[in-house]
């Protein structure tokens, strides 16, 4: 086996979150020390914000609640919700009480909810709406509203600071897998490696109180959670939030705002919108949790939209991101952050190979298993390259490589090809099986493109066996909540 390091990346931010050993005791600090600036505006109202002060007093009171119903500090507590200022406020009162959070996307099926039901074991189910295809047999099912109701009661008997302390190294969160392979696994973070994934993004993004995120990215995947909720609360900032990504209302709240956190589909439909100069007022435009097509990348930046792609994974919370004030390359995913080692492990003759981290953000294990993910290398299951700079550029899933008569095809390369003909909206390359090959290249393509002129690019600048043998037009490529392909219905 042979393991080539990444260099590090230079970050030359010194933002850091304010003192404590947890986020609970970080945002405490925060809100304490800035009582009146707002923290969570609703984005479809703006005149509902919710200033420090009041955030703290009603995540304390839903902390208090949650006690007397029985929540224990390490009790499993499932929230399934969209991003709305109650929800959050449940969700984060979910945490200073000490109890694991589960979040569970609001659109996932009954089954889907029940398989974490009996992997997690929750004692306690927080729903912004009914549920009856779901929970039919574990835990006591609660309303959002339900729940801020009992907060307002249980105020008068929450002293400030009285939520239970917990250590560094207790279980904070749950985040089950996309589930893009097989059944989806509960990763555990603790409250250090929630604190350190977010430290990092503080420095490396410079993250000051100052900052407004327009967060329109759902709560129960790391990117949107993770990144967006906790590390502009760790930052002492504040965001514009939205339960549901629309076109027109991001681009309203731009003017009011310094940081967009958003996946490939949402850039790609606001570049559609004609109107994406809107964004370059902003900061700091994100992506992430999908590749970001570079023809795409080059349309936006010719809108004054310059967007930083970055990396990470339910397991490592985020570890890879282009520099802020660097350069920032399109179609790669940067550099290791601040606390996060990086390497290719067992590289082939193009020096592609799986791409390996490790570092204080990574998850401790999987729920419910014996293995431990943190301290260790984490073999992430992407392939990569490494250019002499360090930048990273990911080639693709290792379970999505394509071997045709013997030959490694990358299906990134072959879709990053594609993907500049004019009559391509989107596209997906996988492999068929094949009694002559082993496997064929077979592309996906949304749009109308002319499929000859099509073929002479992926000719002009691929080798033959890496050109598609079948190109196959349908409306939409598959996708799950996040926006990733699900390249196996493809298949």
């Amino acid at each position: 086996m042979v393991r080539a390091l990444i260099p590090a990346g230079r970050w030359p931010g010194h933002r850091t979150p304010a003192p404590g050993r947890t986020l609970p005791e970080v945002w405490a600090g925060r809100w304490a020390a800035r009582p009146d600036a707002p923290v969570l505006i609703d984005g479809w109202e703006g005149t509902r914000r919710v200033d420090a002060a009041t955030l703290g007093a009603r995540t304390a009171a839903v902390a208090t609640a949650l006690a007397e119903r029985g929540v224990a500090p390490g009790d499993r507590v499932l929230w399934c919700a969209r991003a709305t200022l109650p929800s959050i406020e449940a969700l984060l009162g979910v945490l200073r009480s000490g109890a694991v959070l589960v979040p569970v996307s609001p659109s996932a099926t009954g089954p889907e909810i029940d398989h974490v039901v009996a992997d997690a074991g929750p004692v306690l189910a927080l729903c912004d709406r009914e549920r009856p295809d779901a929970f039919s047999a574990g835990p006591v099912v609660m309303g959002v509203d339900e729940l801020a109701a009992a907060a307002a009661a249980a105020a008068a008997r929450t002293a400030p600071g009285a939520c239970p302390i917990r250590r560094p190294g207790d279980d904070a969160l749950i985040v089950y897998t996309s589930g893009t392979t097989g059944k989806p696994k509960g990763a555990v973070h603790t409250h250090a490696s929630l604190l350190a994934g977010t430290a990092a993004l503080l420095t490396a993004w410079d993250w000051a109180p100052e900052d407004r995120l327009v967060l329109c990215l759902p709560l129960f995947h790391v990117h949107g959670l993770c990144a967006g909720l906790f590390g502009t609360l760790a930052a002492g900032a504040s965001a514009v939030v939205f339960d549901r990504f629309d076109e027109g209302a991001v681009l309203g709240a731009a003017p009011s705002g310094t940081m967009f956190f958003g996946v490939p589909t949402m850039y790609h439909r606001l570049a559609a919108t004609g109107e994406a100069t809107a964004l370059a007022r902003l900061r700091l435009c994100v992506s992430g949790s999908a590749p970001l097509a570079p023809d795409l990348w080059h349309r936006l930046a010719a809108d004054g939209v310059v967007v930083l792609e970055r990396y990470g994974m339910t397991e490592t919370l985020l570890t890879l991101s282009n520099p802020l004030a660097g350069e920032r390359r399109p179609g790669s995913v940067g550099l290791p952050l601040p606390g996060v080692e990086a390497a290719v492990d067992d590289a082939d003759d193009s020096g592609i190979g799986e791409l390996l981290v490790r570092g204080a953000p990574l998850c401790r294990g999987y729920w419910g298993r014996n293995d431990v993910v943190s301290g260790d290398w984490f073999a992430t299951g992407d392939l990569v390259s490494v250019a002499r700079d360090g930048y990273v550029t990911i080639r693709g899933r290792r379970t999505e490589l394509i071997i045709t008569g013997g030959h490694n095809v990358y299906p990134a390369e072959v879709e990053a090809v594609l993907s500049r003909h004019p009559g391509v909206i989107e596209v997906a390359v996988v492999g068929a099986p094949s009694a002559e090959w082993g496997e064929s290249v077979v592309a996906y393509v949304v749009g109308d493109p002319d499929l000859d002129s099509l073929h002479e690019l992926a000719a002009a600048e691929l080798a033959p066996f890496k050109c598609p043998r079948q190109v196959r037009l349908i409306d939409a490529l598959p996708r799950n909540a996040l926006g990733k392909v699900v390249r196996g219905d493809l298949r």
